[in-house]
């Protein structure tokens, strides 16, 4: 089952998290607030996530894929976040020179 965690205990757990993440497949929602803000998920969905970007660029397969594979909307499949509904999982975005420590 995905598992949501605050920022600060993804803080102080971060290498056992991302090891769930990494090899276990697990995918953590990270929030703030109660809010989603975003999620660590295993290299693979993040390879798949890129290579729909590209495709739906491109105008190739157009298809909206849950992260855990089939389609969006299909009948009786579960959400990719286990009936949350955060929608996408992750975006990533450099950091600017602000935000570095």
């Amino acid at each position: 089952m995905d598992e949501t965690v605050t920022v600060t205990q993804a803080r102080a757990e971060f290498a056992d998290l991302m090891n769930r993440a990494a090899y276990g497949g697990e995918r953590i929602v990270v929030t703030r607030h109660g809010r989603p803000i975003g999620a660590l998920i295993s290299a693979a969905d993040l390879e798949r996530l890129e290579r729909l970007d590209r495709e739906q660029e491109a105008g190739e397969g157009t298809q909206i894929v849950r992260l855990g594979g089939g389609p969006v909307g299909e009948a009786g499949a579960p959400s990719a976040f286990g009936g949350h509904g955060f929608g996408l999982a992750a975006h990533h975005q450099p950091p600017t020179g602000r935000e570095q420590r």
